[in-house]
């Protein structure tokens, strides 16, 4: 029946009225991944079959009925490896299961396998891993996106009907962009970051990667809310996201950031340009308006990123965890571990960050940053008063070819323009199919105000209702 093909949503109403069974939905993913993992390389460890299917007798009348969820290789499982795609980390067994898993597992989920990913979420194309890259679905010659790259390829592959990716900058929505899915960072604090393998502490947020938005906004439901364990936690009520979905968007103001489309190649122009008529379609009024800080974001969050990576890896030194390198002295030893256990894509992340903090430099760099990144924010503050949402492609370009970028980091950070101003505003963000650009997937993506994620899947929603035969 190609059960893997189906959003989780169409899977639990065939569940529950009894046309199909769990053990039916497990036994399709397998099977996808048997023909398609040696070549896309998504998942870096799977979960017995078996296991997965005996557990789905238990867990058929809980409100998830034991289907399976693909996870990011950097949150917290206690039944399968956690490697953030590091060799410091190959070997490593957490003893707990982060917050979003502990959830899903209470409310009857189960988890698949752990996704391949940048190493410990550092890039835009899942060519740091050190295990091996990941390739785009829809041509294996280009990357999926990163970090989240994995994640994404397993849902766009039909090796997952869903999955958990985590964002910092892009993370989640640019390979989401890529493999032509849909992906949401949900506002900063709303989900829980315990148990997520910090990469950027006022940046991570851990989102949903699905078939469509319906999905979006049901896998939300459950990860959602306050978590005592995380201190960055936002302690209010959530609502119940799918309730949103269907109602009309008519009246909504749609701001369009200049600076996200000069410059725009001719067919991504068009993809936007069509964007925005079906949303006037859809009743709603386009307003042109300007986020003038944008130029600025990039390099705001590379020395904010790379600095608070420089201070959450120093925990990895080869005596608390797997690595551990054969020196004369403790300091040597260190050193080692580090060099060995780190890939070159972390290390200039780490080298970067500790000289921004460096004496004498915190001032001139980490400190302006931070000064830059409450300018960003007053800039969506002031839009949010004059709209209710923004719109924006969500990468400049379609998936670029494997190997393209390797060489040439700003290109590769350059990929998540788009993606990085809203992360240094704490924002949600989603990214949901918008057309085709040389033949690729191309993403749309929607940035609505703090904890507005609600109206970010309504107005999501409505569009994909009104698209989704013409792509």
């Amino acid at each position: 029946m190609n059960l893997n093909t189906r959003p989780w949503h169409e899977l639990l109403t065939l569940i529950e009225q009894g046309e199909i069974h769990p053990r039916e939905v497990i036994a399709d993913l397998y099977r996808a991944i048997a023909e398609r993992e040696d070549q896309i390389r998504a998942y870096i460890s799977l979960a017995p079959q078996e296991k997965l299917l005996q557990e789905c007798e238990r867990l058929r009348e809980k409100p998830l009925r034991g289907l399976p969820i693909a996870v990011k290789d950097n949150i917290s499982t206690r039944d399968l490896k956690t490697t953030c795609a590091s060799r410091f980390l190959e070997n490593f067994q957490p003893i707990f299961d982060a917050t979003v898993i502990q959830r899903l597992k209470d409310a009857g989920a189960q988890i698949l396998g752990k996704t391949n990913l940048d190493e410990f979420a550092m890039g835009s194309s899942t060519e740091n891993s050190a295990f091996y890259p990941t390739r785009n679905p829809h041509d294996v010659e280009r990357v999926p996106g990163g970090s989240s790259g994995g994640s994404a390829a397993a849902v766009a592959a039909h090796e997952a009907s869903c999955a958990l990716g985590s964002d910092t900058g892009g993370s989640i929505r640019q390979p989401a962009a890529f493999c032509g899915i849909v992906g949401l960072k949900p506002t900063y604090g709303l989900v829980s970051r315990y148990g997520l393998v910090a990469f950027a502490s006022s940046l991570d947020q851990i989102g949903p990667m699905t078939k469509d938005v319906r999905d979006c906004a049901l896998l939300l439901n459950y990860i959602a809310g306050h978590d005592p364990n995380d201190s960055t936690s936002i302690g209010r009520s959530c609502a119940d996201y799918t309730q949103e979905l269907g109602r009309e968007i008519q009246g909504f103001r749609v701001g369009v950031p200049k600076e996200y489309i000069a410059g725009l190649s001719g067919q991504a122009k068009a993809c936007v340009d069509s964007w925005l008529k079906t949303f006037e379609e859809l009743g709603a009024q386009v307003i042109e308006l300007s986020l003038p800080h944008t130029e600025y974001a990039i390099p705001t969050y590379y020395l904010i990123s790379s600095s608070e990576a420089s201070a959450n890896l120093a925990r990895f030194d080869g005596v608390r965890y797997t690595k551990r390198a054969s020196a004369a002295s403790v300091e040597a030893m260190f050193a080692e571990s580090r060099d060995k256990g780190f890939g070159p894509e972390v290390k200039r992340r780490i080298m970067i960050g500790t000289y921004a903090l460096s004496a004498g430099y915190y001032e001139a760099w980490y400190g302006k940053a931070q000064r830059v990144r409450a300018l960003i924010r007053q800039d969506f503050a002031n839009a949010f008063q004059a709209v209710d949402i923004l719109i924006s492609p969500t990468s400049p370009t379609p998936a670029f070819k494997v190997g393209e970028r390797v060489s040439d980091p700003l290109a590769m950070y350059l990929s998540d323009i788009f993606t990085v101003p809203a992360s240094l505003a704490g924002l949600p963000a989603i990214s949901l199919p918008g057309g085709q650009v040389e033949g690729l997937p191309f993403g749309m993506q929607l940035i609505a105000d703090k904890f507005q994620e609600a109206k970010l899947l309504r107005a999501a929603y409505a569009f994909e209702q009104a698209t989704q035969s013409s792509f």
